[in-house]
């Protein structure tokens, strides 16, 4: 077996590694990248439909957001993912494709003016569409069997509704070795979902590290952190602003938000509004209320079973439309303001912030994790002006934290994830981790644990029979570290073209051997087709 790491080495985003048997190409999580891009990513080693299967930890973009591109480069294999990641995905990688679809329409309509090349998005809708076709709902601790060879195991990882580790066992010569695929593991009492499950028995271990430099510190009281911020900015006048992910964290903050309402915690302004300004956010907020009881924790079903839904409050306000979003912002009524993106790159998140943060009442409160070279990232780290628009916008809200609702465990939880294996693996590899703390990570668990630990670069190539290292991979920064484009000029199409043309040499080969009168059939449908486009 190798491993092959495609995506998300000394990076915090753009989760994807290749995981090659004797008979099989397995890639696991195809994730789009965020923020500053530290590294390069090598492309595919493959053509897509080379693919066998695709393994899905769970639903956010970072972890997903490729696939439909692999299927519109000609992917036709099965993605096995849990349920609740099916369901979530079937919002979030059509929410992607909007967005892809409206960015390439309108640097189309200036193309068009200045004379620049054509702009095609990464993939459409109707590629979303088959997408969705291809995906095959799992449960946890289930053995599903992919090939003769193969099985797959998903645990909870207590990341995000249907977030999973994945174990994949293969078996060559009589002799079966197992790899885990840690995923993104989550924080412990959290709301609505479970704790990260113990991790099964796995001879290589695959483990993120987003927090390996760094401890969350004791469990804060949510609540009361949340309260403060409110109070204090309502008596302001001021509006709160929550960058929040759409599918997870929002759902989280209006679980908070509902018992800090039932409890009469804020003082002196009445019902307050709560908008979520968000319609993926929107569609999530109904899966999570759609009765998936299988992935909640026991605090969540006993308000299920009293009747309670735990997600809805009162005077919460659900904006869909755009006119419903803009406003929002002329509305004077102090009120929370729940947008995406939970980076501030994209989405109504930037709309709101150009509105709030020249103004001193109003709060900025950060709820995840910001990656370098973000806005959100800019922000906390006290940026005097932001550009928003076009337009540099001056920082005069306050920007606050809310510690500890990381939807990522720390460093000493991922150590205790480790330690709980039921045996020493023989090698754990550390990815989905920034620049430095993917190495500072890796040396901890060395120093720590005892095990023989790497942290590989994009493009790194491990024979695990051997335990060589074939290929070191990408080692050098980017010279420039920019936010890598998702989408392309029209060049994009003819790399989808010639993906097309290597898949059908590939058909081709595959007939070798066929009766004559099916293979005559076959080569005259090329030729006609070549014919078509030979001008």
């Amino acid at each position: 077996m190798k491993l092959h790491f495609l995506g998300a080495a000394h990076e915090v985003t753009g989760s994807c590694t290749l995981l090659t048997t004797r008979h099989h190409r397995i890639l696991v999580d195809c994730g789009m990248e965020q923020g500053a891009d530290m590294y390069e990513n090598p492309d595919l080693p493959l053509l897509p439909g080379d693919i066998d299967a695709v393994l899905l930890t769970h639903a956010h973009i970072d972890h997903s957001g490729r696939i439909p591109m692999l299927v519109a480069r000609g992917f036709t294999g099965p993605i096995y993912t849990t349920a609740a990641t099916a369901a979530l995905c079937r919002i979030m990688l059509m929410d992607s494709a909007h967005i892809q679809e409206f960015e390439a329409e309108w640097r189309n309509r200036k193309a068009k003016r200045n004379g620049g090349d054509p702009y095609v998005p990464l993939y459409t809708a109707e590629d979303v569409s088959r997408t969705l076709t291809q995906l095959n709902p799992c449960d946890y601790d289930t053995e599903y069997r992919l090939f003769d060879d193969v099985t797959v195991r998903f645990t909870d990882a207590g990341h995000l509704l249907g977030s999973a580790s994945i174990s994949v066992t293969v078996t060559e010569d009589g002799q079966s070795e197992t790899v885990l695929f840690s995923g993104d593991l989550g924080n412990v009492t959290r709301p609505l979902i479970r704790d990260p499950q113990t991790p099964p028995a796995a001879d290589y271990v695959v483990i993120e590290s987003t927090y390996g430099d760094r401890l969350h510190g004791e469990r804060p009281d949510y609540v009361a952190q949340l309260t403060r911020i409110l109070q204090e900015t309502f008596d302001r006048g001021g509006n709160v602003v929550i960058p929040a992910f759409a599918v997870g964290r929002t759902q989280e903050l209006l679980y908070l938000l509902r018992q800090i309402k039932k409890e009469g915690l804020v003082h002196g302004h009445g019902d307050f509004p709560v908008w979520v300004d968000s319609p993926l956010a929107v569609e999530a907020t109904n899966i999570y209320s759609a009765g998936l009881t299988d992935y909640y924790d026991e605090e969540t079903l006993a308000l299920l079973v009293a009747g309670e839904n735990p997600i809805r409050l009162p005077n919460l306000n659900l904006s869909v439309t755009s006119d419903d979003s803009r406003a929002i912002n002329f509305d004077k009524t102090p009120k929370v303001i729940l947008s995406a993106s939970g980076m501030c790159e994209a989405g109504r998140i930037r709309h709101h912030l150009k509105h709030n943060l020249w103004r001193p009442e109003s709060t900025v409160l950060f709820v995840g994790y910001q990656s370098e070279g973000t806005i959100g990232r800019k922000l906390i780290d006290g940026a005097p002006t932001v550009k928003l628009f076009g337009e540099e916008i001056q920082v005069h809200a306050h920007i606050e934290n809310l510690n500890g609702i990381s939807g990522h465990a720390d460093r000493d939880r991922m150590l205790a994830w480790l330690r709980d294996l039921p045996a020493k693996p023989r090698r754990v590899f550390v990815n989905h981790g920034g620049d430095t703390v993917c190495d500072t990570f890796a040396a901890t668990i060395a120093g720590t644990l005892g095990l023989d630990t790497v942290a590989p670069y994009n493009n790194a190539i491990y024979d695990l029979a051997t335990g060589v290292c074939l290929q070191e991979g990408f080692t050098t920064r980017m010279a420039r570290a920019a936010k890598r484009t998702q989408a392309g000029s029209v060049s994009a199409v003819f790399q989808r073209l010639l993906d097309a043309g290597r898949r059908l040499m590939a058909v081709i080969e595959k007939n070798r051997g066929g009766t004559n009168k099916d293979l005559a059939r076959f080569a005259s449908q090329v030729q006609s087709l070549a014919d078509k486009w030979d001008r």
